[in-house]
Formats: C-alpha cells, structure tokens, sequence
C-alpha cells in the first residue's frame, strides 16, 4: 500500500488506498487507490451495482472498510470518534440519489435545517444565509413551496442548496442526473460546475450518465469488478483502449460483460428442463 506524499496531500482532498470492502462473499472493493483532488470535479462511473453510492458512505464514515484506509484532509476518517466523525461530516455536503427532501417541511425550512441543527446562529441570519442558498439554484421565490409541489428537476436543486447550506469543502453528488428532463439535467450540469468554481469546492460525482457527467468533470474513474479500470481526464478516460471501458462509455450490450448471465449451453438446458 502506497503512503502519499507531502506534496500530494496538500492537493488531494480525499484519498483512498488499498480499499477493500465486501457484502458477504460478494467483493464490492478489491485494493482500490484513488484521489480527489482539491477544487475540481472528479467523476466516479460505473455500471449499476458496482459499489459507487458505497464509495461515498466510506468516504462519509458509514461503514467501514475491510481493508485499507480513506483519509479527508488528511484526517483517517475510521479512526474517528463518533464525535469527531459528526464533525467531520459539517465539512461534507450530499446530495442523495432522490433528493431526500423532508416532505413535511417548506423548500425554505428543508435548506434552513442544518443550519438551525449544527449551528448557534439567530433566525434573522438562518433567513439570509437561505435565501442566498436558494437564489444561488434559482430558487428563492419557490421557498414557500412543499416538496410535493416541486418538480423532479426543482426538487434536486433544493437538495443542492441544502447540501450547500454548511459552506462545505466537499460535496458528493450521488447518481444527479437519474430521471431527469434534458432541460433539468442541463440545468444541474451547470449548477455543480458553476458553485464548484465559484465557491471553490471539491465534488464527487457519482453516475452512470457518461457524456454528461464527462462534459463538467476535471478528471474521472472507470469502476467495475471491485477495480479502477480506466482514470483520468475526460479525454484520457474516452481514450483508454480497455475493451471493458470502452463498452461501458459507448453502452454496448455484449462485450467483457456479457449480455447473458452465467448458464448452461441452451440446447442443453432444454432438453434437461424439466416440466
């Protein structure tokens, strides 16, 4: 297991080395090294099932590893107490596959409860601090709205102004574009480029949507089989000549991974099925 520089640290927000993680006897992560680096987006692709939202809750202390260690800032984010791990977790922002809002509460009281959660500030400014939020996703006049009045595309950027609302130095984003209108996506796109830059985060992308989450990412990673089997910036990872990446960018449906599941010959199945 390699043990990252000085240097690489001050750039590197997020590393991962020689991760191993499993459910049951399925192997889900087999000595995996990565890193995140600091103030750019970088893209986490893979097909369904390959461990990716899983990479996001060990990165958040979830669950831990088999193996290996995930460390934030330099910090080993599995040796931390329950405390320190809640601290922690002030600096990381998630946006959930689903939005996640709380149904029961307005646009305005979903954004303002973390706020009003992990901070001593007056409402007066709570108030400020939301409207900023939401005005930054093109939101602050819906703050009175419920979440069952918002559409698919409204919902996640609510979601993103509550992922935001800490002033986070990370912010994971987990599968953004799944379900949503051309216009909403590009509307998304833009957002997580845009408040990256603009508030100088760091973010992890998960998905499986690969022109899309390439078109707004500094650097990315191919995933399958519990391996990195494709990284780099958006043009090294297009470029990569692995069969098995070059399936999963152009969404072939055989290849490396075959379209049938493991079985026995089919004639042979046939004639030995039984009625």
């Amino acid at each position: 297991m390699t043990t990252p520089s000085t240097e690489a640290l001050s750039s590197t927000l997020v590393s991962v080395r020689g991760l191993r993680f499993s459910h049951g006897t399925r192997v889900i992560y087999d000595g995996v090294d990565l890193d995140i680096p600091r103030g750019k987006i970088t893209a986490i692709m893979g097909p369904s099932g390959t461990g990716k939202t899983t990479l996001l809750r060990l990165i958040g202390g979830q669950w831990q590893p088999g193996a290996g260690t995930v460390t934030f800032d330099g910090i080993d984010v599995h040796k931390q107490s329950r405390r320190q791990l809640f601290e922690m977790r002030k600096r990381m922002g998630m946006l959930f596959q689903n939005g996640a809002l709380l149904t029961d509460l307005t646009v305005f009281d979903n954004v303002a409860f973390p706020l009003r959660e992990h901070t001593k500030l007056p409402e007066s400014m709570i108030r400020d601090l939301v409207l900023m939020k939401l005005n930054a996703v093109g939101l602050r006049g819906a703050r009175d709205l419920y979440p069952e009045e918002l559409s698919g595309g409204m919902s996640r950027r609510v979601a993103l102004a509550r992922a935001i609302s800490l002033d986070p130095q990370l912010v994971m984003y987990d599968e953004p574009f799944t379900g949503q209108d051309p216009i909403s996506m590009g509307v998304l796109m833009r957002l997580i480029r845009a408040l990256n830059d603009a508030l100088g985060l760091t973010s992890i992308v998960v998905s499986h949507d690969v022109n899309e989450v390439l078109s707004i990412s500094d650097y990315a990673y191919v995933i399958s089989g519990g391996k990195v089997l494709g990284k780099g910036s958006a043009d090294a990872v297009r470029a990569n000549q692995s069969e098995w990446v070059q399936q999963f960018l152009q969404g072939e449906p055989d290849g490396p991974v075959p379209f049938h599941y493991k079985a026995l010959p089919y004639a042979e199945d046939l004639l030995g099925a039984k009625s």
